[in-house]
Protein backbone atom coordinates (compact mmCIF):
# COMPACT_ATOMS: atom_id res chain seq x y z
CA UNK A 1 0.00 0.00 0.00
CA UNK A 2 1.20 3.35 -0.93
CA UNK A 3 2.82 5.81 1.92
CA UNK A 4 3.76 9.06 2.34
CA UNK A 5 6.77 7.81 3.61
CA UNK A 6 7.44 6.49 0.39
CA UNK A 7 7.77 9.87 -1.00
CA UNK A 8 9.90 11.23 2.06
CA UNK A 9 12.48 8.46 1.56
CA UNK A 10 13.19 9.77 -1.53
CA UNK A 11 13.76 13.47 -0.90
CA UNK A 12 17.52 14.41 -0.60
CA UNK A 13 17.74 16.19 2.97
CA UNK A 14 14.62 14.64 4.22
CA UNK A 15 11.70 17.06 5.54
CA UNK A 16 10.16 18.91 8.64
CA UNK A 17 7.58 18.15 10.71
CA UNK A 18 5.57 20.26 9.21
CA UNK A 19 6.51 19.50 5.61
CA UNK A 20 5.62 15.68 6.37
CA UNK A 21 2.34 16.53 7.46
CA UNK A 22 1.34 18.90 4.54
CA UNK A 23 2.71 15.91 2.24
CA UNK A 24 0.46 13.71 4.58
CA UNK A 25 -2.42 16.07 4.20
CA UNK A 26 -2.09 16.04 0.19
CA UNK A 27 -1.87 12.78 0.14
CA UNK A 28 -4.95 12.36 1.36
CA UNK A 29 -6.53 14.97 0.15
CA UNK A 30 -6.35 14.05 -3.32
CA UNK A 31 -7.19 10.08 -2.36
CA UNK A 32 -10.81 11.57 -1.21
CA UNK A 33 -11.09 14.22 -4.72
CA UNK A 34 -10.44 10.95 -6.89
CA UNK A 35 -12.41 8.84 -5.15
CA UNK A 36 -13.65 6.22 -6.89
CA UNK A 37 -11.89 7.46 -10.20
CA UNK A 38 -9.84 4.18 -11.71
CA UNK A 39 -7.58 4.74 -14.04
CA UNK A 40 -7.38 2.81 -17.55
CA UNK A 41 -5.46 0.28 -16.18
CA UNK A 42 -8.23 -0.57 -13.33
CA UNK A 43 -5.87 1.01 -10.59
CA UNK A 44 -7.47 3.49 -8.12
CA UNK A 45 -6.60 7.53 -10.14
CA UNK A 46 -4.41 8.09 -6.59
CA UNK A 47 -1.80 6.03 -7.83
CA UNK A 48 -0.81 8.46 -10.73
CA UNK A 49 -0.09 11.38 -8.75
CA UNK A 50 1.15 9.37 -6.40
CA UNK A 51 3.76 8.68 -8.94
CA UNK A 52 3.79 11.93 -10.13
CA UNK A 53 5.01 12.80 -6.87
CA UNK A 54 7.70 10.46 -6.47
CA UNK A 55 9.29 11.41 -9.68
CA UNK A 56 9.44 14.97 -8.64
CA UNK A 57 10.91 13.91 -5.23
CA UNK A 58 13.37 11.69 -7.42
CA UNK A 59 13.97 15.06 -9.19
CA UNK A 60 15.29 17.37 -6.01
CA UNK A 61 11.96 18.81 -6.26
CA UNK A 62 10.79 21.10 -3.55
CA UNK A 63 7.86 20.28 -1.19
CA UNK A 64 5.52 22.70 -2.31
CA UNK A 65 6.31 20.99 -5.88
CA UNK A 66 5.84 17.48 -4.86
CA UNK A 67 2.22 18.47 -3.09
CA UNK A 68 1.65 19.99 -6.45
CA UNK A 69 2.76 17.01 -7.83
CA UNK A 70 0.41 14.69 -5.68
CA UNK A 71 -2.61 17.64 -6.24
CA UNK A 72 -2.28 18.06 -10.33
CA UNK A 73 -5.26 17.00 -11.62
CA UNK A 74 -7.96 17.65 -8.79
CA UNK A 75 -9.28 20.54 -10.43
CA UNK A 76 -9.42 19.40 -14.08
CA UNK A 77 -10.40 15.99 -13.07
CA UNK A 78 -12.95 16.12 -9.73
CA UNK A 79 -15.04 18.41 -8.00
CA UNK A 80 -12.77 20.34 -6.13
CA UNK A 81 -12.68 24.07 -7.17
CA UNK A 82 -9.68 27.09 -7.24
CA UNK A 83 -11.55 28.49 -3.46
CA UNK A 84 -11.63 25.10 -2.18
CA UNK A 85 -7.79 24.43 -3.00
CA UNK A 86 -6.76 27.42 -2.17
CA UNK A 87 -8.24 27.16 1.39
CA UNK A 88 -6.71 24.03 2.12
CA UNK A 89 -3.61 24.71 1.37
CA UNK A 90 -2.27 27.90 0.10
CA UNK A 91 -1.85 30.86 -3.21
CA UNK A 92 1.12 29.18 -4.28
CA UNK A 93 -0.06 25.45 -4.36
CA UNK A 94 -3.43 27.03 -6.48
CA UNK A 95 -0.68 28.67 -8.72
CA UNK A 96 1.13 25.61 -9.80
CA UNK A 97 -1.79 23.10 -9.80
CA UNK A 98 -3.47 25.87 -12.09
CA UNK A 99 -0.37 25.91 -14.33
CA UNK A 100 -0.53 22.22 -14.81
CA UNK A 101 -3.61 22.06 -15.74
CA UNK A 102 -3.71 24.56 -18.15
CA UNK A 103 -0.36 23.14 -19.78
CA UNK A 104 -1.91 19.68 -19.69
CA UNK A 105 -4.43 21.08 -22.22
CA UNK A 106 -2.02 21.58 -24.68
CA UNK A 107 -2.29 18.85 -27.45
CA UNK A 108 0.59 18.25 -29.81
CA UNK A 109 -0.99 18.06 -33.69
CA UNK A 110 2.53 17.89 -35.01
CA UNK A 111 4.99 20.51 -36.68
CA UNK A 112 2.56 23.20 -37.50
CA UNK A 113 1.74 23.66 -33.91
CA UNK A 114 5.24 22.82 -32.60
CA UNK A 115 6.80 26.57 -32.31
CA UNK A 116 2.98 27.06 -30.34
CA UNK A 117 3.72 24.23 -27.91
CA UNK A 118 7.22 25.67 -27.43
CA UNK A 119 5.67 28.94 -26.68
CA UNK A 120 3.47 27.97 -24.09
CA UNK A 121 5.82 25.91 -22.34
CA UNK A 122 8.32 28.95 -22.38
CA UNK A 123 5.55 31.02 -20.82
CA UNK A 124 4.69 28.71 -18.04
CA UNK A 125 8.51 28.94 -17.52
CA UNK A 126 8.77 32.62 -17.46
CA UNK A 127 6.46 32.69 -14.64
CA UNK A 128 7.51 29.93 -12.44
CA UNK A 129 9.65 26.80 -13.93
CA UNK A 130 7.70 24.17 -11.30
CA UNK A 131 5.02 24.08 -13.16
CA UNK A 132 6.69 22.57 -16.45
CA UNK A 133 8.48 20.17 -14.39
CA UNK A 134 5.41 19.10 -12.56
CA UNK A 135 4.05 18.66 -16.12
CA UNK A 136 7.21 16.31 -17.07
CA UNK A 137 6.66 14.29 -14.41
CA UNK A 138 3.07 13.64 -15.10
CA UNK A 139 3.96 12.92 -18.95
CA UNK A 140 6.63 10.60 -17.32
CA UNK A 141 4.33 9.02 -15.68
CA UNK A 142 1.43 8.96 -17.74
CA UNK A 143 4.07 7.39 -20.76
CA UNK A 144 4.97 4.66 -18.50
CA UNK A 145 1.48 3.35 -18.30
CA UNK A 146 0.45 4.06 -22.28
CA UNK A 147 0.08 0.38 -23.19
CA UNK A 148 -3.69 1.10 -21.74
CA UNK A 149 -4.20 3.55 -24.08
CA UNK A 150 -5.96 3.15 -27.36
CA UNK A 151 -3.06 2.62 -30.24
CA UNK A 152 -3.81 5.71 -32.09
CA UNK A 153 -3.41 7.55 -28.69
CA UNK A 154 -0.64 6.04 -27.71
CA UNK A 155 1.23 7.05 -30.80
CA UNK A 156 0.45 10.87 -31.12
CA UNK A 157 1.34 11.06 -26.90
CA UNK A 158 4.67 9.20 -27.65
CA UNK A 159 5.43 11.42 -30.80
CA UNK A 160 4.73 14.41 -28.39
CA UNK A 161 6.53 13.52 -25.85
CA UNK A 162 9.74 13.04 -27.88
CA UNK A 163 9.18 16.15 -30.67
CA UNK A 164 8.52 18.81 -27.60
CA UNK A 165 8.54 17.34 -23.90
CA UNK A 166 12.17 15.83 -24.69
CA UNK A 167 14.08 18.35 -26.24
CA UNK A 168 12.70 21.08 -23.65
CA UNK A 169 14.22 19.00 -20.89
CA UNK A 170 16.95 18.90 -22.56
CA UNK A 171 17.49 22.38 -23.19
CA UNK A 172 16.71 23.17 -19.36
CA UNK A 173 19.86 20.82 -18.76
CA UNK A 174 17.83 17.98 -17.63
CA UNK A 175 19.22 15.26 -19.24
CA UNK A 176 18.50 12.51 -17.26
CA UNK A 177 14.73 13.38 -17.81
CA UNK A 178 15.56 13.71 -21.23
CA UNK A 179 16.68 9.92 -21.47
CA UNK A 180 13.64 8.64 -19.65
CA UNK A 181 11.14 10.30 -21.65
CA UNK A 182 12.64 9.28 -24.73
CA UNK A 183 12.93 5.84 -23.29
CA UNK A 184 9.10 5.18 -21.99
CA UNK A 185 8.05 6.95 -25.65
CA UNK A 186 10.33 5.41 -28.46
CA UNK A 187 8.25 1.81 -28.07
CA UNK A 188 5.47 3.86 -28.85
CA UNK A 189 6.50 6.30 -31.43
CA UNK A 190 8.00 4.20 -33.37
CA UNK A 191 7.05 -0.20 -32.93
CA UNK A 192 8.70 -1.34 -35.76
CA UNK A 193 11.93 0.38 -35.71
CA UNK A 194 12.12 -0.62 -31.31
CA UNK A 195 11.31 -4.18 -32.60
CA UNK A 196 13.97 -3.95 -35.19
CA UNK A 197 16.43 -2.32 -32.32
CA UNK A 198 15.06 -4.49 -29.65
CA UNK A 199 16.11 -7.56 -32.09
CA UNK A 200 19.56 -6.22 -32.57
CA UNK A 201 20.55 -5.46 -29.05
CA UNK A 202 19.56 -9.81 -28.24
CA UNK A 203 21.61 -10.07 -30.81
CA UNK A 204 24.54 -8.38 -29.62
CA UNK A 205 23.98 -9.29 -25.62
CA UNK A 206 24.33 -12.82 -26.90
CA UNK A 207 27.38 -12.04 -28.56
CA UNK A 208 29.01 -10.34 -25.67
CA UNK A 209 27.97 -12.90 -23.48
CA UNK A 210 29.74 -15.69 -25.56
CA UNK A 211 33.20 -13.39 -25.77
CA UNK A 212 32.86 -12.53 -21.94
CA UNK A 213 32.78 -16.54 -21.14
CA UNK A 214 35.63 -16.65 -23.32
CA UNK A 215 37.68 -13.91 -22.01
CA UNK A 216 36.77 -15.73 -18.32
CA UNK A 217 37.64 -19.37 -19.56
CA UNK A 218 40.93 -18.25 -21.05
CA UNK A 219 42.05 -15.93 -17.97
CA UNK A 220 40.92 -18.75 -15.29
CA UNK A 221 43.53 -21.12 -17.50
CA UNK A 222 46.70 -18.16 -17.04
CA UNK A 223 45.62 -18.14 -13.78
CA UNK A 224 45.73 -21.77 -12.94
CA UNK A 225 48.98 -22.36 -14.79
CA UNK A 226 50.65 -18.79 -12.56
CA UNK A 227 49.48 -20.97 -8.89
CA UNK A 228 50.45 -23.74 -10.54
CA UNK A 229 54.46 -22.38 -11.07
CA UNK A 230 53.94 -20.80 -8.29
Amino acid sequence: MATVKEIISLIIGGVTKKEEELLEKAYKFSEKAHEGQKRLSGEPYIVHPFETAKILAKLGMDTQTIIGGLLHDVLEDTKITEKILEEEFDSEILFLVNGATSLGKLKYRGHVRYVESLRKFFFAMAKDLRVVIIKFADRLHNLRTLQYQREDKRKRIAIEAIEVYAPLANRLGMGKLKGELEDAAFPFAYPKEYAQIDELMKEKIDSYRKNLFEIQKQHGKALFYKAKIN
